[in-house]
């Protein structure tokens, strides 16, 4: 019997001797006077016990089996099981195995088999979050997370995602590498998916902004008054295509998508594994058809403001112009564009007046064609053949001629003769020469 239990029974009592009248002893108990004359029935009938329920004790009609309670067990005590929590498990086995069991009670179970083990709950700093924008399409946040997301069973891969901060609707791909050319292909299903958003929220990466050099020196040229650097070609496809590009100075600035991301590297990466994802197409797939689905389902929230900041694509807007890798070149005095270490010839039937010596725009496409536009026409191009080079042969070795020398005269003969006949004295007599009995000077 417990201390609730023992007050209880006092306050029966008092209304059973009628030292306070039932209505008195239904408030101080906070339960109905019909209930409280139940219970002096019950008291009157079994004594003190009446306060104790009849099933305390007893095993619960709601309980599970034993024989579910061991499936789910040998279940996720597989290997591709491994690291599941209790959430994540309880979908799995309802959706795999047909095996339903409650979020809570399979905690229960999984703690029991040491499966799973509680987490003490941090108390963390208070930090007041960003509203929400309230229209949906207004801001979208947009980030590539890098992540062994086969977990060695495949190739590394990368996780492009766009989430809307107003709905937490994703979009998302998976790709080889983290490049231009792939963040601009993501960008363009985004676009023909959604519309055209408002603004893009990233982060200050290499694709997005052009890092400017400066010395670290105390006499370094203040930010203000720093020349306006080139744009990147992300820069400039979403300024031709009017969307705002806004950075963030921090990664606590677009929590949103890194809690996703952290979301994904959970979830997502358990359920390649389940599905044994081996290469891109298949993550792909799965992303598509698996988990994409249950976020927009289960984790996206109704905007504040219905309206759809999105906008339609309309005939001014070129994607495949838009979305690629555009340089200027010169046009030469034979109407050639050299690019990419390839010479192209432009058509006669497009020369134009003004062209030679004058800039086109060279756009080196998502699919690999190439297009060149003078002012607002584009030209066809065809590629020259590389020029043959020509090797100067090499000169026939000159045959050597033997050098004459001159012939000593006579004079010259006598002088030699002189030198090599003249006999000085002999090694042995100089070699016994007192050197002590000399003077240091002539005479």
């Amino acid at each position: 019997m417990t201390q609730q239990d023992r007050d209880r029974l006092v306050v029966l009592k008092k209304a059973q001797k009628k030292l306070i009248t039932q209505k008195q002893a239904a408030a101080e108990l906070r339960l109905t006077e019909r209930q409280i004359r139940r219970l002096l029935k019950a008291l009157k009938r079994r004594g003190d016990r009446a306060v104790i329920h009849r099933l305390r004790g007893q095993p619960s009609n709601r309980r599970l089996s034993e024989e579910l309670r061991d499936k789910a067990v040998s279940i996720l005590s597989q290997a591709v099981y491994k690291g599941f929590g209790p959430t994540l498990a309880s979908e799995y086995l309802a959706k795999k195995h047909d095996v339903h069991i409650g979020r809570e009670a399979l905690r229960q179970i999984m703690m029991g088999a040491g499966l799973w083990r509680r987490r003490r709950q941090q108390v963390e700093a208070v930090h007041e979050w960003r509203p929400r924008r309230s229209c949906r399409g207004e801001l979208v946040q947009w980030d590539t997370s890098e992540h062994d997301w086969l977990e060695g069973r495949g190739e590394k891969l990368y996780l492009i995602q766009m989430i809307d901060d107003a709905t937490s609707e994703l979009t998302a791909r998976f790709v080889r590498h983290d490049s231009t050319e792939e963040n601009m292909r993501v960008v363009w299903r985004y676009l023909e998916q959604h519309g055209q958003p408002v603004a893009f929220y990233t982060d200050k990466a290499s694709l997005f902004q052009t890092t400017p050099k400066v010395g670290r020196t105390r006499n370094a040229v203040p930010a203000a008054e720093r020349q306006p650097l080139p744009r990147t070609q992300i820069g400039r496809a979403l300024g031709e295509l009017g969307i705002v590009w806004i950075a963030a100075h921090s990664p606590q600035a677009k929590g949103r998508i890194e809690r996703s991301f952290a979301t994904a590297q959970d979830r997502l990466v358990k359920g390649l594994r389940v599905a044994a994802v081996n290469t891109l197409e298949q993550a792909n797939e799965y992303l598509e058809k698996e988990f994409l689905p249950w976020w927009n389902q289960h984790l996206k929230v109704l905007p504040a403001n219905p309206t759809d900041a999105h906008r339609p694509l309309g005939a001014e807007h070129d994607l495949p112009a838009a979305l690629s890798r555009v340089e200027t070149r010169q046009v030469g005095n034979d109407y050639t564009i050299r690019f990419e270490g390839k010479l192209y010839q432009i058509a006669r039937a497009d020369i134009r007046s003004g062209m030679r010596g004058g800039n086109v725009r060279v756009e080196r496409r998502l699919d690999g064609t190439l297009a060149v536009r003078f002012q607002e026409r584009y030209v066809t191009t065809t590629e020259c053949p590389p020029s043959a080079k020509v090797v100067a042969p090499k000169p026939p070795p000159a045959a050597r001629v033997a050098k004459l020398r001159p012939k000593p005269t006579p004079a010259a003969r006598q002088v030699l003769h002189a030198v090599v006949s003249s006999r000085g004295m002999p090694t042995w007599a100089a070699a016994t020469i007192d050197r002590t009995r000399t003077r240091d000077s002539l005479d």
